[in-house]
């Protein structure tokens, strides 16, 4: 019934949140963290290469991993074009394995949200762990639904050319607060000179953490010297009125 991360998700990703496109600060953030990193950085959940490429013309030695074969064709047609051919991996993060040791591993914009059951996301974690070498630094965006409100739904339209574009409609389903995630569903639908051509459906489930929680699984799977940071302000310590959290841990 649902489509995961299909055509039409990633065509509207790329023309929304193109290569270069910061949202709410995180390639300056990132970038100014990840200052003098010599050896190979890892994104998990590449996806389109919207903030691999930025990393790639700053010089770093980037490769990515998406479980989206849509998303890793896109990127690799937009690293092609811009002279980049970085290692891509198609791979699911809970149990991925790469024949390489990074010096960083980041994980921008809430994607580790993405992955709704918390055994998976542990072992996501414990795989990030054990493709760092040690003192490598994982540095990671969590989401928290501060402003969810539950049959919510809104729409907008994103036009591709005079002929084409593309409907997306959101419904907030359910606030799980037992299991610590959000469900939204996502229609898309695409137009061409007032015909329905193209729709997917898309579940989109995000999980959420609290602090001391996601500290102490960090602490749990062998990572020391963890911070947490708001607003893309480095230290910056966390309020209730923060959605967007970034932690940073070191392997042992």
């Amino acid at each position: 019934m649902y489509s995961y991360y299909g055509p039409l998700c990633t065509e509207l990703y790329d023309l929304t949140k193109p290569v270069g496109y910061s949202i709410g600060g995180d390639i300056e953030y990132y970038l100014e963290r990840l200052k003098g990193t010599k050896g190979k950085v890892l994104e998990a959940g590449v996806g389109s290469g919207r903030f691999l490429i930025p990393l790639l013309e700053k010089g770093y030695k980037v490769e990515g991993i998406d479980y989206s074969p849509e998303m890793l064709d896109l990127c690799r047609k937009r690293c092609e074009e811009r002279g980049f051919m970085p290692n891509l991996y198609e791979g699911n993060l809970s149990n991925f394995s790469i024949d390489s040791k990074f010096e960083a591993i980041v994980m921008p914009t809430g994607s580790l949200c993405l992955i709704e059951n918390s055994k998976d996301a542990m072992d996501a974690l414990k795989c990030m762990y054990n493709h760092l070498i040690p003192g490598g630094r994982l540095i990671v965006d969590l989401l928290l639904p501060t402003d969810w409100r539950t049959g919510e739904t809104s729409s907008s339209y994103y036009e591709i050319s005079k002929e084409e574009g593309i409907a997306l409609e959101r419904k907030a389903v359910e606030m799980n607060w037992i299991d610590q995630y959000t469900l939204t569903v996502l229609k898309y639908e695409k137009w061409r000179n007032g015909k329905l051509i193209d729709s997917e459906l898309q579940r989109f489930p995000l999980r959420w953490y609290g602090i001391e929680e996601f500290q102490h699984i960090l602490t749990s799977l062998g990572f020391s010297d963890i911070t947490c940071s708001a607003e893309y302000i480095y230290n910056k310590k966390p309020s209730k009125e923060h959605s967007l959290i970034t932690f940073e841990a070191v392997r042992k």
